[in-house]
């Protein structure tokens, strides 16, 4: 059900709100034509806005399913099990689920199954709260990797769009336009669904951010002639090794960056890396309806018989990747060491 935009929250533009007992999604499938928001009410309707990508990007899918748990808590197994099915290859979709799974288990052990869905509400809250804060550590972090008019090539979309908001490369990237350390950005459109074009040019323009759209396999030329300073992408998952899925597409340009020496950059949170996978080749790789590789803007671009095969990721190998980006700080090769001492910090930090 499409609901008004509500306004914005006290930490600036987010694509997911809670609002009179239901989760509101920014229906990202329709931008930028129009800016149409979801009210779900059951976790069937979170679980079916992650399917069809009306909310996207893992640490976006990852706030969105905690508050499905929330609307799901009547009957906390099934609803766990329908969301965690949407998505395999964002890692913080089962973070998320497994974090909430963790308060039901103890609070049904505490005797208090009254104040579950309240102490789920209070929880997923604080999710949303917590990941916006975790990308303005990110931008923090990432934008004094930056020089004065340098120019930027990014892929798929990795902004407040994707997150729960402030994003996470576009977040590096507004970090360092407000710094006076970037120039402009160059924008992959992204095909086959066009986040690119779609989305991250959408924010810019919001952002007032300079940037110029280009077809992904124009990559290689503005690269090659010298046109970009920095590279800075998303991520689905880490693997625990440092080898990163991200949209199809994020591994060419990484190979094009090392061939022309351009630094290439992962800005995600410390959620999105998954120790329990140990390389790229352990990360199950989503591949969706080929209908998506025929089609574009309502309208067939291949004759009728024709196969074709929608793989939604790839992964870019560690050795590849100058510094992964993180709330925690630059993480540098070996990528092993690196992101086993950010854990170890963050887990001394807690206590």
């Amino acid at each position: 059900m499409a609901v008004e935009p509500p306004g914005a929250t006290e930490q600036g533009f987010s694509p997911i709100r809670w609002s009179d007992d239901a989760l509101l999604l920014l229906d990202q499938t329709l931008l930028p034509e129009q800016e149409v928001w979801l009210r779900c009410r059951r976790p069937e309707d979170v679980a079916e806005a992650i399917r069809r990508l009306s909310v996207r990007g893992a640490p976006a899918i990852g706030v969105a399913a905690a508050y499905g748990l929330v609307l799901g808590a009547g009957d906390f197994a099934a609803a766990y099990e329908l969301l965690l099915a949407t998505r395999p290859t964002a890692v913080n979709l089962r973070w998320a689920l497994d974090q909430g799974r963790a308060l039901h288990e103890r609070s049904v052990e505490a005797g208090e199954r009254e104040e579950l869905r309240e102490r789920l509400l209070d929880w997923a809250r604080n999710v949303h709260r917590e990941d916006i804060a975790a990308n303005r550590r990110i931008g923090k972090f990432g934008r004094g990797l930056f020089e004065e008019g340098d120019r930027v090539l990014t892929h798929c979309n990795a902004g407040a769009l994707a997150t729960a908001g402030y994003g996470t490369a576009i977040g590096v990237v507004e970090a360092a336009w407000s710094a006076g350390r970037l120039a402009s950005v160059w924008v992959d459109e992204t095909r086959p669904l066009l986040q690119g074009s779609r989305l991250t040019t959408w924010e810019l323009g919001r952002l007032e951010i300079p940037h110029r759209l280009i077809t992904d396999n124009s990559a290689g030329a503005i690269i090659a002639r010298g046109w970009v300073q920095k590279i800075v992408v998303g991520a689905d998952r880490i693997a625990a090794n440092g080898d990163v899925a991200n949209k199809v597409g994020t591994y060419p340009v990484a190979v094009l960056a090392a061939r022309h020496g351009v630094p290439f950059y992962v800005a995600a949170p410390l959620s999105t890396i998954d120790r329990d996978t140990a390389s790229g080749a352990d990360i199950p790789i989503e591949e969706r309806d080929a209908e998506e590789v025929v089609h574009a803007f309502g309208k067939r671009i291949a004759p009728q018989d024709t196969e074709a095969l929608n793989i939604a990721f790839d992964v870019t190998p560690a050795e590849l990747v100058a510094a992964l980006i993180t709330d925690a700080g630059v993480l540098r090769p070996p990528y092993g060491e690196s992101i086993a001492s950010a854990f170890r910090d963050r887990g001394t930090a807690a206590r």
